[in-house]
Formats: structure tokens, sequence, C-alpha cells
């Protein structure tokens, strides 16, 4: 198997995925679409995506009764134009910066931050 990307999926859990959804919404400046899930337990809002596509990924928000968001050791970067910019939105979105636009050398620059549930994420640019 030729595997051009090893991540073909991601999950950001949440305690309320409404909020979570505004947050995200707000920061990149997308809008989710909702998948469908057996069960009243389970609710996932996709990214926007292309499902079909090879060697790239995608995910979804998703909140599931007895999974606690946060406090997990896995971090998603979204790709940007320059994160500033992102960057920017974080906090009047609700959310928390945690170290802002940083260098990391030829490979371009990060921020960290953490959305309304709890969770890290990234954002990466090359300017």
């Amino acid at each position: 198997m030729d595997i051009q990307n090893p991540v073909v999926w991601f999950e950001i859990y949440t305690d309320d995925i409404d909020r979570a959804k505004t947050f995200y919404e707000t920061v990149f400046k997308f809008e989710f679409s909702e998948l469908s899930a057996p069960g009243d337990e389970l609710k996932m809002l996709a990214f926007p995506s292309n499902m079909e596509s090879k060697g790239s990924a995608s995910g979804a928000l998703v909140k599931v009764e007895g999974f606690k968001a946060g406090a997990n050791s896995t971090i998603v970067y979204f790709g940007s134009n320059d994160c500033s910019v992102e960057e920017a939105r974080i906090e009047k979105a609700g959310g928390k910066v945690n170290r802002p636009k940083m260098s990391i050398g030829q490979y371009g620059f990060i921020t960290l931050a953490t959305d309304t549930e709890g969770n890290m994420f990234g954002i990466h640019s090359m300017e």
C-alpha cells in the first residue's frame, strides 16, 4: 500500500458540540456538515472535506456520552496561509492562545491554542 499521508481521520471530542462548532467556525471561517450516526448517544459534525480524496485527512467534532473532552495528548494541526490571522480570532471565539505564532525554522510557523472544550490544537503556516 502506498501511503502518502498516514493520518486519514481525526476526532475532536466535545462536551458541548454546539459551542465547539461555533468556536471552530468563528476561528477558521468554514462550516461543518452533520454526519449521520446510529442512536442518540453519538453526534458528529464533519470538518469540510472531500471524503473520496486520497492522501489527505479530515475529521469531525464528536459528542459521545461517557467520553470527556480535553486533557488528551494528541494535537491536530490546521493549515493556514498565516497562522497569526486565525490566532487573532481565538480568544474572541472563547478559546485561549497557549503559544503565540512562533518559528519552527525551515518548516514554517505554528500557533498552539486551546478550544472551548479544553482540547489543544495547532495552526501551521509557512508565512
